[in-house]
């Protein structure tokens, strides 16, 4: 198995509350609720998951070279 980064700081684009999170290593996470502001983040367009759009590491799918979880089978 090819070796990846598990945690990802996630920065809300709302309020700027930053948060590190380990990431789901075989799943997307389509969800985060900010625990700053409540709000719920969602992948912007182009991105499979939301640590892909507001983290500071790619979802380890993607940094695997798996492609977006959503085209699994």
């Amino acid at each position: 198995m090819a070796d990846f980064e598990r945690f990802s700081v996630i920065t809300c684009p709302a309020c700027g509350h930053r948060e590190r999170e380990r990431m789901p290593v075989d799943a997307c996470q389509f969800y985060y609720d900010c625990k700053g502001c409540g709000q719920m983040l969602r992948p912007e367009a182009g991105d499979c998951c939301v640590y892909c759009s507001f983290g500071t590491a790619k979802c380890p799918p993607i940094q695997m070279g798996e492609g977006c979880c959503d085209t699994k089978v």
